[in-house]
């Protein structure tokens, strides 16, 4: 049986994928669970919320992105760590999920934009603005 919690956080598309799984699954041949949830969902809209919806809906618990980063660095501190780890694992949020997944995304493509080729590219393209300045601002002194 779901608890009111769990059919909130259905609602709000919070819970991890193998749960709301199998709440909608459920759903389908269970009238009783069907008309729990319309009652939840008639609260909710009804602006009946609880410490506990508010504080999931603005997702009071969930690391920022600069944690999240430091944690995909490995440069937590070890109780912080912990509990970002115990977020994404036992908790399974999904909004920081895939927080992570874009920041491991993000990190990758700067990696790829770093490969020597590109580094020397980079520097040819310095030196040639400088230079073009340079020869510019040669003229002008002639001048």
């Amino acid at each position: 049986m779901f608890t009111d919690s769990q059919l909130r956080g259905f609602l709000d598309e919070v819970l991890p994928p193998d749960q709301m799984a199998e709440i909608e699954l459920r759903l389908r041949d269970d009238e009783e669970l069907h008309h729990r949830l319309a009652t939840i969902r008639g609260q909710v809209d009804a602006g009946m919320h609880s410490i506990g919806a508010i504080w999931r809906r603005h997702r009071l618990s969930c690391p920022d992105r600069e944690q999240l980063s430091q944690y995909l660095l490995g440069v937590m501190d070890p109780a912080a760590e912990g509990y970002v780890r115990f977020h994404l694992e036992r908790i399974g949020c999904r909004f920081c999920t895939a927080n992570l997944t874009d920041l491991e995304r993000e990190r990758e493509a700067a990696k790829r934009e770093e490969t020597s080729e590109h580094r020397e590219t980079r520097r040819r393209r310095y030196f040639e603005t400088s230079a073009g300045y340079l020869s510019r601002r040669q003229a002008e002194d002639r001048q």
